[in-house]
């Protein structure tokens, strides 16, 4: 069969198009479809809400509904894996918090392995945790909760949202840098840890900000610090538990990824659409409403944080022996 000139000429022209023109026009016309964003925790948790808040700016900058689904489970794990499992194409796509980091290390066996089959896009916020304890500790600074718990070893317990949690992992490596023998009380969720902490059934905590400063104003918690490397800008006049104990930070952070192969040019696209929302005055606003701050940067910089991390947990897991429950 032979095909007219024309016809000819055409198709070995669109055959000499180079693979790199064909990858940014997909990017162009990326979202194709409707997005999924996967968050392996319950609704109305602080990543859910994240999730949301960023889903529905990309939904109306990108023109394609951008639609939070939970996937509860395994510390995050079962989320994880629906993502890594899904096409590289951009439409699903996955919010990462530090559980993710720590549970590369945590669990054993995992149907995934998160540095090699999730992509970094860009991370969206960031916040303290705040170090706080019940009125009963004689103690208003970090220094005078040290030399107390030097005078009690193993007496003081320390409650965390559950075994392998992040908050978890703040309460041992402080442990570990100040050289102090507290005792781990997991509950399920920060809830119930925070009522306890309340009752005066555990004496410290390390949890985020927007969940525990309503009882520090009502007095019925004592603030003690912010556990990041700097004041932090919601509670400027709280000290640092780094200014005691030198190099100690542990920050909460969140961000999207996406499978591995995920082309880079929709990577690009996406990064660009996400930093740009996180300038908007109205957006900044409302996550300086959910006691957090702005945490912009390219698809590397999520990288390296992640894989600092990832190094950061597995020294305090081997250290403290910490296993899955």
């Amino acid at each position: 069969m032979k095909l007219p000139r024309r016809r000819f000429l055409y198709l070995v022209a669109g055959a000499a198009v180079p693979p790199a023109v064909t990858r940014l026009a997909w990017a162009q016309a990326y979202p194709t479809q409707p997005v999924r964003i996967i968050v392996g925790f319950a609704a109305g948790s602080a990543s859910d809400i994240t999730a949301r808040l960023m889903a529905q700016r990309l939904s109306e900058r990108l023109g394609q509904q951008f639609v939070v689904e939970n996937r509860p489970g395994a510390g995050g794990n079962i989320g994880t894996e629906a993502v890594a499992k899904a096409p590289s194409d951009g439409h699903t796509l996955l919010l990462v918090t530090p559980s993710l980091a720590i549970n590369a290390t945590l669990y054993e066996r995992l149907n995934y392995d998160f540095n090699r089959d999730i992509a970094p896009v860009a991370t969206m916020i960031h916040q303290p945790n705040v170090m706080v304890v019940n009125p009963s500790v004689p103690a208003k600074t970090v220094p005078e909760f040290i030399a107390y718990a030097k005078a009690n070893p193993g007496k003081i317990n320390f409650a965390s949202s559950g075994n392998g949690s992040s908050n978890h992992l703040a309460g041992e490596l402080f442990k570990m840098m100040a050289g102090i023998d507290i005792v781990h009380v997991p509950y399920r969720g920060g809830g119930p840890a925070l009522t306890d902490l309340i009752g005066g059934q555990v004496q410290v905590y390390f949890g985020a900000p927007s969940t525990s400063i309503e009882a520090v104003r009502a007095g019925k918690l004592r603030l003690l610090a912010v556990s990041t490397a700097t004041r932090w800008e919601g509670l400027p006049d709280v000290p640092t538990v780094g200014e005691f104990v030198p190099g100690y930070e542990v920050i909460t952070w969140f961000g999207l990824c996406a499978p591995r192969n995920t082309p880079a040019a929709i990577v690009n696209k996406l990064n660009k659409e996400i930093n740009t929302a996180l300038a908007d005055p109205k957006m900044r606003a409302r996550i300086s409403d959910m006691g957090a701050s702005p945490f912009a940067g390219s698809p590397s910089d999520f990288g390296k944080l992640i894989a600092e991390e990832t190094e950061k947990w597995r020294k305090v897991i081997g250290s403290a022996n910490i296993k899955p429950v």
